[in-house]
């Protein structure tokens, strides 16, 4: 079966990806037209498993100029994309660290078929400025410096400065540092948070902003192309394009927080601070929002319209009073008091082990268990040393195959033996879980 792959030309900072399947073929062509740099936005040093954290530490604002490229389109077979990227992918370790340099040029006139076909370009045109960058900063104990411990993405709803993101990009955090698509950065007042849904509002004192146009979820087909925006690895304005794979993955399926919510499933690439940005159809709609990735070619986003309802809300809430004198946390449905262990994670069902396996050789042999997708800095998770990227097969000697399993664990037990697979080597790893209310 053939996919559609995209062929960088460099000609500004804009970086558009392509189908996974096809990833790593346009990686081969970045480094013959001298784009090398740009790799590490594809892939992940993780020894067998991509698992994307919303937020990994010492994501940086990165200045310079504004970003644009063009696209051509190619046709390749995608069984040797994927022989060919699974290869590059477990035979090579990638550093993030190393700077992303960046190259000017002239403005080009597109003709020919790169004017009739680049599509996704022009829907990146629609979206791109209201997609904003998001950091988080914490004080060091010893210096009393603030630095940056993670970022995420997000993307702007109201033109007087209301954004909308992932409940997991800000954590427990009431401000953020926000990046705009024009480079202007500003604080961000945490103004709304449902864990449940993992949607939260953030505003920022600004007017007259560019705003996406909302979409309709429910009218989205298996099969239709999407565009996923964000800021992985704290580059902003990258974009990546894919198709639907499902467009009914039911929250149970995945062990996930709002057993009421039907997930967007995409092999759009959603990479590391992706979450919390647009998921767009191609007139240029928000119809999900990015919000984890499993690995490359299965990543989920939430519908638009679960979190119009949640806009509603946050309206309600903005009606009450002045949202700058206050934080309200809590719109899901929650008890008062729970245990914390910090931790997003996924039932790893048998549908989905299936496809891992077509996908990583050597994936672990395991009938069921919970990968932890994300954990939050300074967590009881975080302290004990467990990992994104660790599948949790058992919990104080009780075999765990299912999120549920990891629920009932931490409201019944104060400290937890939890044992974990990373790679194919057994862990075990004692979490005290905390109380919050």
């Amino acid at each position: 079966m053939a996919c559609l792959a995209i062929v960088r030309v460099c000609t500004g900072r804009l970086i558009i990806n392509t189908l996974s399947g096809a990833s790593n073929v346009c990686l081969k062509t970045q480094e013959s037209a001298g784009c090398s740099r740009m790799k590490s936005v594809f892939l992940s040093s993780r020894a067998y498993l991509h698992s994307s954290p919303s937020s990994p530490t010492g994501g940086r604002f990165s200045g310079g100029a504004r970003i644009r490229h063009f696209t051509a389109l190619g046709v390749v077979g995608s069984a040797c994309a994927l022989c060919a990227g699974v290869a590059y992918y477990y035979k090579h370790q990638w550093n993030f660290s190393r700077p992303v340099s960046t190259v000017s040029a002239a403005a080009i006139e597109l003709t020919g078929l790169r004017k009739d076909f680049n599509f996704v370009a022009d829907v990146v045109e629609k979206a791109a400025p209201a997609v904003v960058y998001i950091e988080l900063k914490e004080r060091s104990l010893f210096n009393r410096r603030l630095s940056a411990t993670s970022n995420g993405s997000g993307f702007i709803v109201r033109q007087d400065g209301l954004i909308l993101t992932n409940a997991h990009v800000v954590a427990n955090k009431s401000t953020v540092n926000i990046r705009l698509y024009d480079g202007r950065e500003m604080e961000g007042f945490v103004l709304a948070v449902d864990p449940v849904s993992d949607l939260c509002a953030i505003r920022i004192n600004a007017k007259n902003l560019s705003v996406v146009k909302m979409g309709n979820s429910t009218t989205l087909r298996a099969g239709e192309w999407v565009v996923a925006m964000g800021s992985p690895l704290a580059l902003s304005n990258t974009v990546t394009c894919g198709i639907v794979s499902s467009v009914q993955r039911r929250s149970k399926e995945l062990g996930l927080h709002n057993k009421d919510m039907d997930y967007i499933q995409t092999d759009a690439v959603i990479n590391f601070g992706n979450s919390g940005g647009p998921l767009v159809n191609l007139d240029g709609e928000v119809i999900g929002i990015n919000t984890m990735k499993v690995t490359p070619g299965i990543s989920f986003a939430i519908p638009i319209d679960y979190a119009k309802t949640f806009l509603s809300k946050v309206d309600e809430l903005i009606q009450k009073g002045d949202p700058k004198t206050r934080a309200w946390f809590g719109l899901g449905k929650m008890s008062d008091r729970r245990r914390y262990m910090g931790i997003t994670m996924l039932t790893l069902s048998p549908d989905l082990l299936v496809e891992l396996r077509s996908r990583v050789h050597d994936f672990p042999d395991i009938t069921g268990g919970v990968l932890v997708h994300k954990l939050i800095v300074g967590s009881p998770a975080y302290n004990a040393g467990i990992q994104a990227g660790d599948i949790i097969v058992e919990i104080n000697g009780k075999s765990t195959t299912t999120s549920a399993d990891v629920y009932q664990a931490v409201e019944s037990a104060e400290l937890l033996h939890v044992t974990v697979l990373r790679g194919n080597q057994k862990r075990v790893f004692d979490v005290t879980t905390e109380v919050i209310s």
